[in-house]
């Protein structure tokens, strides 16, 4: 809050009793210490960065209650926005990867990445194209890791192209599946799966359980450290209390929270 906000709020708050004198050592005190800058240097300096990637046909904003909770969690958070239904996933990798580890900047010890559908497999293909210094640990929600047969049914309706771009043929489980080319991961990964659907129609297309984008089992990969399945769908899951929580969890500790059998 500005000393030009605060000190009319002083006014109204003001006793009756309060002496001159004290009013200019109050003032004084905050000249020197202004309230926002306290509250900056009470603030810890995050050594640690989040780049947030949304999904495909999606933007930033889908992400914005993961990024509230990372930072009040501690961390320091970069949250993409990249065209996803303009480019294909080899040049998307690029810009979200490129733009989150500029915007995470120098400072940090350590750079985790958070993703959503789509977001997961920028990842993936980047880190098999380069290096991501400073890389910590991946939290994929609700990944196409093996591709959706979704995509395999649906990708020769009118219609598609305009929604999905051209990302969106990449995603299925023929011979132009980017996520089937790629070969086991070799970073710190928890995958979290949707097993609830408000899409009966694509779950037609799907194994059960799924979260009407993706099959649960096709979520998952060689390579990752840990999995969790939850009772959400793909569209909105990575707003979900529980997701959240076992993001920041496996942020932290590498590993999820079960449930005892």
């Amino acid at each position: 809050m500005s000393q030009s906000l605060f000190f009319p709020a002083l006014f109204l708050n003001t006793p009756t009793f309060l002496t001159f004198p004290t009013f200019l050592l109050f003032a004084l005190f905050l000249l020197i210490f202004p309230p926002q800058a306290a509250a900056q240097a009470a603030r810890p300096i995050a050594d640690e960065c989040v780049v947030l990637l949304h999904g495909l046909a999606r933007s930033s904003s889908s992400m914005n209650v993961m990024e509230h909770e990372l930072v009040a969690a501690g961390f320091a958070v970069a949250n993409v926005d990249y065209p996803s239904r303009k480019k294909p996933i080899q040049a998307l990798a690029i810009i979200a990867i490129e733009t989150g580890l500029e915007q995470c900047g120098d400072q940090p010890a350590k750079v985790h990445f958070v993703t959503h559908s789509l977001g997961g497999i920028l990842v993936r293909y980047y880190a098999t194209e380069r290096s991501i210094q400073k890389l910590g640990r991946v939290v994929m929600i609700g990944p196409p890791n093996q591709g959706s047969q979704v995509v395999d049914d649906y990708k020769n309706i009118p219609g598609y192209r305009l929604i999905n771009g051209p990302a969106g043929f990449q995603l299925g489980t023929d011979e132009n599946s980017i996520p089937l080319s790629l070969g086991a991961v070799e970073f710190d990964l928890g995958i979290i799966a949707g097993t609830r659907s408000l899409n009966p129609i694509l779950s037609q297309s799907l194994p059960n359980p799924d979260d009407g984008k993706v099959s649960a089992e096709r979520t998952k990969v060689e390579g990752m450290n840990d999995f969790i399945a939850v009772p959400h769908t793909h569209t909105f899951m990575m707003r979900a209390d529980i997701v959240i929580e076992q993001t920041i969890r496996f942020l932290r500790s590498g590993s999820f929270q079960h449930s005892p059998d």
